[in-house]
């Protein structure tokens, strides 16, 4: 007992890293034997959990990097063990709260970067896809380009505006001073559309069947009459045709006192310039037309004249 006690205590402590390079150095010890010393101490003790690994580490690489492992570990214990004694200092403890203060805004910092890096990857994302947007409008404008029908229209030449200007100054220069202006157009005065609370206000015993859109139908081709007849009456007797004077005559053999600037047309405008049936729905019509005061009727000769209102 006592003898293996005695072999116990000497070989209880873990050899060094100094003491394995002193071996190597001095007296040219190798690596098996040192690593039969520590197993056998590790076996024994086991008072150190990461021997394991060290042994290992031994294993696998030479006994240089083995202390070089150690060394770097010590030197990481002797740093932490300064800066622990570091704040037990009061000279230094102004220093730490600087550093501190610093660390916290950097951390700040940090974090605002980071949101502005997202933001930039998703506007990054957004400008993709406009790029591929536009990318395939401009291939299919480029498509449309090339593939233009035939059969469109060419676009017109714009010729220069300056050549133009002064082609207008050369012909006002040119053109005698005493020449008179060109008459303005006579206005023609068309009876306005129904409206909808027009129409709804008109007895049921006078509207019967008509619709809104068949009494205003009817004001339309009216206005065309309208139109037709005093655009004739407007123009000089020089550019009429034999018809159309003949057409003027009838217009001028019409009026009386009572239609002195007074629109008006008659049945055979009606049937002239439009293509309405003059039957009993026309007349109708008109009634209602009298009501909603758009018309008013001028007899006089036997003959039945509708003033517009």
């Amino acid at each position: 007992m006592s003898e293996s006690r005695g072999g116990e205590a000497a070989a209880a402590p873990l050899p060094s890293c100094e003491k394995g390079f002193s071996y190597k150095i001095s007296f040219g010890l190798t690596l098996p034997s040192r690593l039969e010393e520590v197993t056998s101490a590790v076996k024994r003790q086991q008072r150190f959990p990461g021997a394991c690994v060290m042994v290992n580490a031994m294993a696998s690489s030479s006994l240089e990097d083995l202390c070089l492992y150690i060394s770097l570990k010590i030197s990481n214990i002797k740093k932490s063990i300064l800066l622990r004694d570091l704040g037990k200092d009061d000279c230094l403890k102004h220093f730490l709260r600087k550093v501190y203060n610093e660390g916290i805004l950097i951390h700040e910092l940090l974090q605002a970067m980071e949101i502005q890096v997202k933001k930039q990857e998703e506007l990054k994302k957004s400008l993709k896809e406009i790029q591929k947007a536009a990318e395939s409008a401009q291939k299919e404008a480029w498509h449309l380009l090339q593939h233009v029908p035939r059969y469109l229209p060419k676009p017109l030449q714009v010729c220069n505006v300056e050549s133009t200007v002064k082609h207008e100054e050369e012909t006002k220069a040119v053109e005698p001073k005493c020449e008179k202006k060109p008459a303005k157009e006579r206005a023609i005065k068309e009876i306005a559309l129904i409206t909808t609370e027009e129409f709804e206000n008109v007895p049921a015993y006078m509207k019967g069947r008509i619709t809104y859109d068949q009494i205003n139908a009817v004001v339309e081709e009216i206005n065309k009459a309208v139109v037709g007849k005093y655009k004739i009456l407007y123009q000089p007797l020089r550019s009429m045709s034999a018809p159309v004077r003949n057409l003027y005559h009838r217009f001028i053999e019409e009026e009386t006192k009572d239609t002195n600037g007074v629109f008006f047309i008659v049945e055979d405008d009606i049937k002239e310039f439009t293509k309405l049936k003059l039957d009993k729905r026309f007349y109708v019509m008109l009634s209602i037309l009298r009501h909603c005061q758009r018309l008013r009727e001028i007899r006089s000769s036997g003959l039945v004249r509708y003033g517009i209102c």
